[in-house]
């Protein structure tokens, strides 16, 4: 694998040598300073610009993820928790928006549409969310103290999340998604060395990157969201837990709950690809993997990432 800190002027992107053979997602891969970037969807240029531009500010947040791993989750309740005392869950913008419309993605959205937008006008505290892995984050952004909030995912689940997202490209066999994990091609992959970036740093700096788990957000959901609150600056006062305000968050962004909303049901986001907002709520379902992974194939995978984080205090159930 070529070097993570390749400089911006010597990273040449390489198109995946297998993706010839392969499906529609696997076309538009492209290596770019040591990942595999979706640039049919996510341009190089884009991701030059925000790491050229992109100011960061102290009290900005950042949700972090790969695709699929419970981005859509994580941004409804970071959403909801800072702006609960500007918006009652009756007239959350969360109503008539996807979570992704209000926490805007740096490399698909923002410094895909411009090369240097102005976001002086954004009100603090700023929310940004990205795909992109640590080491292709802008400078700005690892020297300031902004927060991160980084979510991953039993990466089983994530292969056949991923694999039924993109269904609607071409009807690709499980098998092929799961073989590009296996090889580390996967968007924004190699998987490892994503996770590894984020897990290091949240050990390195505990106060500006939380390392959360998308099992245990299923399984405690009202003790992983007080503890979010806390890593944010916003915790939930004494009178807030007492009158319920954690579990009406709780519910309100619940997978349920936001797959039923009518713009999540019947609306589609604009400048995009995919063909409906239903996309982002399939199933959310943990451990679903096994319905489609053979246990072979779950062992030859678990063996990769022993060796890949070996060492590194990470693993996986």
């Amino acid at each position: 694998m070529e070097s993570k800190e390749s400089s911006l002027e010597t990273s040449t992107p390489n198109v995946s040598p297998s993706a010839a053979a392969s499906n529609a997602y696997a076309l538009g891969l492209t290596q770019f300073q040591g990942f595999w970037i979706p640039s049919s969807r996510v341009p190089t240029s884009s991701i030059i610009s925000f790491q050229k531009y992109f100011q960061a500010l102290d009290d900005d947040i950042i949700v972090a993820s790969k695709p699929k791993a419970g981005t859509t989750w994580l941004k409804a309740l970071v959403f909801t928790i800072v702006n609960r005392h500007s918006y009652t869950l009756s007239n959350t913008p969360l109503n008539s928006a996807n979570p992704h419309q209000l926490i805007p993605f740096f490399e698909i959205k923002l410094y895909r549409e411009n090369s240097n937008p102005d976001l002086c006008k954004i009100p603090s505290p700023r929310l940004f969310s990205t795909h992109l892995p640590y080491p292709m984050l802008a400078d700005s952004i690892k020297h300031s103290n902004c927060r991160i909030i980084y979510i991953t995912r039993n990466p089983f689940d994530i292969v056949v999340s991923l694999w039924h997202f993109f269904r609607f490209m071409d009807d690709w066999p499980v098998e092929d998604c799961f073989e590009m994990f296996c090889r580390g091609e996967e968007g924004y992959g190699p998987f490892w060395d994503h996770v590894l970036g984020y897990w290091n740093m949240s050990l390195e700096k505990p106060s500006n990157v939380l390392f959360l788990r998308y099992e245990e957000l299923k399984e405690d959901p009202v003790a992983q969201t007080k503890r979010l609150a806390e890593f944010l600056g916003f915790p939930f006062s004494i009178e807030e837990e007492k009158t319920g305000v954690v579990n009406q968050i709780v519910d309100f962004c619940s997978f349920n709950n936001l797959k039923d909303l009518e713009v999540n049901k019947t609306g589609k986001m604009a400048e995009t690809i995919l063909p409906n907002n239903k996309l982002f709520f399939r199933s959310g379902k943990v451990g679903d993997y096994v319905n489609y992974l053979t246990p072979t194939a779950v062992e030859r995978f678990n063996n990769i990432l022993e060796e890949k984080l070996s060492g590194s205090g990470l693993t996986f159930k």
